[in-house]
């Protein structure tokens, strides 16, 4: 088994009950890491790459590495467990699917948790292993930021994660999107991880890039790729300068229960980060 995916060491079943035994991972879920009200664990920055690393290797075995693919199709801050060494592992495939080499792609009922859903798959059922890389995309900015990918909360500008990272990016201002409990970190990797996690967001499937991919391009064995245009579904929203309107990005239905996302976006005023936090910033590992 992968290092990077959680060790299964058993399962039973009597009648109706079914009961599965897992490693024990002594830090809880990165989810807990991240936006647990006491962050007792205290992710610094060189921690967060290694677990973006880390997920990013266990997903490329999962797509790529085992003799039928699986899909885990629920890729997410609170599926992903840390160890006594904070090593990440991928957890709970309660929802994955195995992909033969020779489908193109698969149509099922969308399952998963909103934020984290890939545009094709939420809307039209369209499952493949770049579901996952799309919600892998999202966990980046997740680590990177220390934020949810969506909270109420916030202001219109900042609610929704992956637009204000696009719009910061636009106006090169990446580095306002990282962590402000961060006491120091790595410039060129903090660029190639955000750059790495709008690629994997793009609105076409076939343009985000496979996970052998996207570790190569974190480990620095390859470039990042251009990011050429912000998505189109973030693109297709629009907002006023004097209301708060909003539209519907998407609804996904399961078992008879629905849900939706919806927003407006308002480009986030400019500051100067560096002065407002004092940051240390590290231009190279």
């Amino acid at each position: 088994m992968h290092r990077n995916l959680v060790k299964l060491y058993g399962c039973c079943y009597e009648g109706d009950n079914r009961l599965l035994v897992y490693e024990y991972l002594q830090n809880g879920s990165l989810d807990h890491a991240l936006f647990g009200g006491d962050k007792t664990l205290q992710l610094n920055w060189p921690t967060r790459f290694e677990i973006c690393m880390g997920v990013a290797r266990g997903l490329a075995y999962l797509h790529e590495e085992v003799s039928i693919r699986i899909i885990h199709r629920d890729v997410k801050a609170s599926n992903i467990l840390l160890d006594s060494n904070l090593l990440p592992k991928v957890s709970d495939f309660g929802l994955a699917k195995l992909y033969d080499d020779k489908e193109t792609h698969m149509s099922t009922r969308v399952a998963g948790t909103i934020g984290y859903l890939a545009p094709e798959y939420a809307m039209r059922g369209y499952l493949t292993e770049k579901t996952d890389v799309y919600a892998f995309g999202i966990v980046v900015l997740e680590l990177v930021s220390g934020r949810k990918n969506f909270d109420v909360n916030l202001e219109n500008e900042k609610k929704y994660l992956l637009d204000w990272a696009w719009n910061l990016h636009e106006n090169s201002r990446e580095v306002e999107l990282l962590d402000h409990e961060l006491t120091e970190f790595n410039m060129e990797e903090a660029k190639r991880m955000i750059g790495i996690s709008l690629l994997c967001t793009h609105s076409s499937h076939f343009l985000r890039p496979p996970m052998s991919r996207v570790v190569a391009m974190l480990s620095g064995d390859v470039e990042v790729s251009d990011i050429t245009s912000k998505p189109g579904y973030l693109t297709d929203w629009r907002s006023d300068d004097t209301s708060s309107s909003s539209s519907s990005a998407f609804q996904t239905k399961d078992k008879g229960s629905s849900a939706s996302n919806s927003t407006s976006f308002v480009r986030p005023r400019d500051g100067n980060l560096k002065q407002m936090l004092g940051v240390k910033i590290n231009e190279g590992r």
